[in-house]
C-alpha cells in the first residue's frame, strides 16, 4: 500500500476533529522490541510525539483523536542508522569540493533527509559533513520545517594533515584553502580540536583513525593518528559528555582506537582477533557499513572513481564479505550503520540482508538498528522500542521483521517523533 493510501485511510478513520497531538494507531501485529514476542492486533496511542499506551485489540482511544488503520500491517520501532552522510550523494567527482559551495550540501541534505525517513530510518548519526551544513539540517528536522529523521551530527571530522578526511588530490595551495580546519598533530592540538567541535555544535566526535578507501591518498589503510593522539581525543570528548566514532579499516588502527577508549569503530574491514579482543575489553562497538562496500563495488569500471580509489575498492572487496561474520563469532558488539551517501540514500535497509548473509539472525539484525543503536547513542530510554514514554518513532511493514528482516526494505508507513511522514 502506498503512502497516499495510508493518508486516505487516516482521514477516513478520523470520526471527529482531532484532539491536539493525539493519534490512535490500529495494526494487526506490533513488534514492541526486537527481543520480545510479537503482539497480535493492538492499538498504539500517541500524544504530543510520545507513545502513551499500547492496548490489546482495537480500541477507540480518546474522543476526537485521529485514527490510523493499518490493516494487515506490522508495526515496528523506527530504525536507526549510525553512519550516514546526508549532505553527500554517491559519485567520484572529488573535484566538486573546489567548485561547489558548502551551502549546496544543505540542499542535498534536505532531499536525502526525506528519502531516509521515508525508508523507515527515524534517527541517524551523521558521520561527517562540510563545515556546519548538517547542523542546519538537524535544526530543520528538529523543528519540523523539513521532513527527516532525528539527526545526531558530527560536523567536520578530525583527521591528520593529508589523511583520509582532509582534502587531498589538488595542488597544495588549493588543498590548504579547502581544508576544513579540523586536522591536528599531537595530543594537545587534537584535544583542542575536539573542544572546538564541541563549541561549534557537534553531538559526536568523528575521527578518521586510519586511511580510507575513497580519499585520493593511496598510502594504505592502517593507523593515521598516534595512540597518544587518539587517547587525547577520546579523553577530551568524554570529559565533554561526547562519544567518539572512528573510521578505521586496518587491524592495528582498529586496535589502537579501541585501546584509546574510542566508542565505535566504523567499517572495521581488517579486524583480527587481537583487535576484536581490544574492542571487547574496552566496550567498543563495530558499525560495519556493509552497504558502503556494495555501493562502491557497483560503480567499479564505470569511470566514476580515480584509479587510486578503484585500486583500493578492489583491495577491500573480498574482506568486506567476511569481516562482520568474524566479528560476530569473536563476540564483538555490532550495531547498524550503512555509510549512506557512498551509495544512494533510501537504500539503507539493504544492509539487513548483508548482515544476515554474514551470520546474523533476523532478530539480531533488527536489534542492531533499534535497541542496539539506541544504546550506542545513549538513548535507550527514548528510542528503539514501541513502549509508553518512548518517542513515537514507528514504521509499518507487510510481514514480520523478526522472522524476515528484509521486509524492512519496503516500509509502507512512517511516524517520526509523532509526525506522520507524507
Amino acid at each position: 500500500m502506498r503512502f497516499a493510501t495510508f493518508t486516505a485511510a487516516l482521514a477516513l478513520g478520523a470520526s471527529a476533529p482531532a484532539l491536539a497531538g493525539t493519534t490512535v494507531i490500529h495494526a494487526d501485529r506490533v513488534v514492541t522490541d526486537a527481543d520480545a514476542p510479537v503482539r497480535g492486533q493492538s492499538t498504539v496511542i500517541v500524544t504530543d510525539g510520545k507513545i502513551v499506551g499500547i492496548e490489546d485489540g482495537f480500541v477507540n482511544g480518546p474522543a476526537g483523536a485521529e485514527l490510523v488503520r493499518l490493516a494487515g500491517r506490522t508495526l515496528a520501532p523506527g530504525l536507526t542508522d549510525l553512519h550516514v552522510h546526508l549532505t553527500f550523494d554517491p559519485g567520484g567527482n572529488y573535484f566538486q569540493e573546489a567548485v561547489e559551495p558548502d551551502e549546496w550540501g544543505v540542499v542535498t541534505g534536505v532531499k536525502n533527509a526525506a528519502l531516509t525517513v521515508k525508508a523507515g530510518f527515524t534517527t541517524v548519526r551523521d558521520a561527517g559533513s562540510a563545515r556546519y551544513t548538517t547542523f542546519a539540517l538537524r535544526r530543520g528536522t528538529n523543528e519540523g520545517l523539513i521532513p527527516g529523521p532525528r539527526i545526531v551530527a558530527a560536523g567536520p571530522p578530525l583527521s591528520i594533515i593529508g589523511g583520509h578526511g582532509d582534502v587531498t588530490g589538488f595542488r597544495p595551495a588549493i588543498n590548504e584553502v579547502l581544508s576544513s580546519g579540523f586536522t591536528c598533530t599531537g595530543p594537545q592540538e587534537c584535544a583542542a580540536k575536539v573542544r572546538r567541535a564541541s563549541q561549534n555544535g557537534s553531538d559526536v566526535i568523528k575521527i578518521t583513525a586510519t586511511g580510507g578507501v575513497l580519499s585520493q591518498q593511496g598510502r594504505g589503510l592502517e593507523a593515521h593518528f598516534t595512540p597518544e593522539e587518539m587517547k587525547a581525543i577520546a579523553d577530551t570528548a568524554h570529559s565533554l559528555g561526547l562519544k567518539v566514532m572512528a573510521h578505521a579499516h586496518g587491524a592495528r588502527g582498529i586496535e589502537a582506537a579501541a585501546r584509546a577508549g574510542i566508542d565505535t569503530i566504523e567499517h572495521g574491514t581488517y579486524l583480527d582477533e587481537a583487535a576484536a579482543r581490544a574492542m571487547k575489553e574496552r566496550g567498543a562497538v563495530l558499525v560495519p557499513t556493509l552497504m558502503a562496500f556494495q555501493g562502491t563495488a557497483e560503480r567499479l569500471g564505470k569511470g566514476i572513481y580515480t584509479p587510486t580509489v578503484e585500486a583500493k575498492i578492489r583491495t577491500v572487496s573480498n574482506q568486506a564479505q567476511l569481516f562482520m561474520g568474524q566479528a560476530l563469532k569473536w563476540g564483538v558488539p555490532i550495531a547498524f550503520g550503512t555509510d549512506a551517501g557512498v551509495f544512494e540514500h533510501g537504500r539503507n535497509a539493504r544492509e539487513f540482508r548483508l548482515m544476515r548473509a554474514q551470520g546474523m539472525t533476523d532478530r539480531q539484525a533488527l536489534a542492531s538498528a533499534t535497541t542496539g543503536a539506541a544504546k550506542v547513542l545513549g538513548m535507550s530510554s527514548e528510542i528503539g522500542r514501541i513502549a509508553p514514554g518512548y518517542s513515537a518513532d514507528i514504521v509499518a511493514v507487510t510481514g514480520d521483521p523478526t522472522q524476515d528482516v528484509t521486509v524492512l526494505e519496503k516500509v509502507e508507513w512512517v511516524m517520526a517523533r509523532g509526525r506522520v511522514v507524507p
